[in-house]
């Protein structure tokens, strides 16, 4: 008999994305079930430029036999750029890490569905413990050639 997942909805706007992509993983690996919502909100820390010229040094990795289909694939969009993150963090050569990425959802926004769900935030990984200057995942996004959500 299967026992009932716990669920953690997680509000991402204005947490550090490395911070907060650690304590998903910890939650994904204790057998959560997590939902992450407004990824796009999310911030790099570091001066804008140094980090979109960080993720396009990332992008011109090439091979010489077929780039398109072997390879590293280069999240472009905030949600694969979320999980990617949290994707490094999972044991992900053994099975209990490749389950535990399965239970990870991330979307961009707040869907209509999930409305009136309460949030969780994580005071540890707010972007206010930041002295310096940081980017948001969405800017970074952008700058690396996603088009953005139409509404």
């Amino acid at each position: 008999m299967q026992q009932e997942q716990q669920v953690i909805y997680i509000d991402a706007s204005n947490h550090i994305l490395g911070r907060l992509a650690s304590i998903i993983a910890k939650k994904l690996l204790e057998g959560y079930r997590v939902y992450v919502f407004n990824v796009e909100k999310a911030v790099l820390s570091g001066e804008k430029q140094r980090v979109i010229e960080g993720y396009k040094v990332y992008l011109r990795i090439r091979r010489h036999t077929n780039p398109e289909r072997h390879g590293l694939k280069r999240p472009r969009n905030p949600v694969l750029i979320f999980k990617h993150a949290v994707k490094g963090m999972l044991p992900m050569d053994k099975p209990h890490g490749r389950e535990a990425y399965k239970r990870l959802r991330v979307f961009i926004g707040l869907p209509s569905e999930f409305s009136n769900i309460e949030l969780t935030r994580f005071p540890d990984a707010m972007s206010t413990r930041l002295r310096g200057r940081f980017v948001t995942v969405e800017e970074v996004a952008k700058a690396l050639g996603w088009k953005g959500v139409e509404k």
